[in-house]
């Protein structure tokens, strides 16, 4: 297919080489051009603009940090794509930006679909992410080989945009509040004097042998915040998001309000760049140990 791929970040970069390995034509965007060295060197097209890398393509993807980006990219790439032709937006956004995304494309007679991924970057260089997909069914299936591509499972989430970026919300929402919870349990076992490994081994081995807790509860074993798949900032982006989501909705999320300040403590103490799970480090410091 005539792909065009717009924003070269850490997750970007992975998804747009597989779907380049894939022997897909791929024309890529970055605002930074240097982003993309490395796809026009396995052989993707660069595009001098945004609007340039939707011209002709049967399908554009965004993968975008926020909706006020997303919102200023749409408005450019949505008449330069062909009518009946495909936005696939993989970023975590708003519902209510996806609302709105939705409404302007029916209008200009494109197609959008979400597909947010689950997964850090190392996930989406080997091709190994979990993708949700909503849209129109007859477009979710034409970007299946994409998907495909990109990741190791496709989860369809029905007909409206709007349904995968509430999952993907509320998908961080659950995981940061184990982080949270899991921070606040290293503190507690610490200050007994448990070793931090000894509690790990109990919380992954017998409580929660999921790969969250494991990946996640090295991370604050280790302290390797350095070694980032998913910073704090953007996670305090996102539970702005579900706060946004929930206010929308008129759902109470209290759990998240614990969440949520944790990362604002976490930003302002200068670890908004260090992995999400630095929520560790947070704690330590509530807890008298930093």
């Amino acid at each position: 297919m005539r792909i065009g791929f717009i924003g070269m970040g850490r997750m970007g970069r992975g998804i747009a080489g597989n779907i380049l390995a894939a022997g897909h034509d791929v024309v890529v965007y970055n605002r930074t051009r240097e982003k993309t060295a490395e796809l026009a060197a396995k052989g993707a097209r660069v595009a001098a603009t945004a609007a340039g890398a939707a011209e002709g393509r049967e399908v554009v993807i965004t993968m975008l940090p926020d909706d006020r980006v997303i919102a200023a990219v749409a408005s450019e790439i949505v008449d330069a794509l062909p009518k009946g032709a495909i936005h696939v937006a993989m970023g975590t956004h708003g519902v209510e930006a996806v609302e709105r995304l939705t409404e302007t494309h029916a209008a200009r007679e494109r197609i959008l679909v979400t597909a947010p991924v689950l997964g850090r970057p190392d996930l989406a260089e080997s091709g190994q992410l979990a993708i949700v997909a909503a849209g129109p069914a007859e477009a979710v299936r034409k970007c299946d080989p994409l998907f495909e591509a990109a990741g190791r499972r496709t989860f369809h989430a029905g007909p409206e945009p709007k349904a995968a970026t509430a999952i993907k919300l509320a998908n961080n929402f659950v995981l940061g509040c184990a982080i949270e919870a899991m921070a606040e349990a290293f503190a507690l076992t610490r200050q007994c004097n448990v070793a931090p490994e000894d509690f790990y081994t109990v919380l992954t081995e017998a409580l929660f042998a999921a790969p969250a807790y494991k990946l996640y509860g090295r991370i604050i074993v280790d302290e390797a915040y350095d070694a980032v798949g998913f910073t704090a900032e953007l996670g305090l982006k996102d539970a702005n998001l579900i706060l946004a989501a929930g206010d929308l909705k008129h759902v109470p999320l209290p759990s998240l309000n614990v969440f949520r300040d944790r990362l604002i403590g976490a930003v302002a103490h200068g670890d908004g760049d260090r992995d999400w799970a630095v929520l560790g480090r947070e704690q330590s410091r509530a807890s008298g140990m930093e």
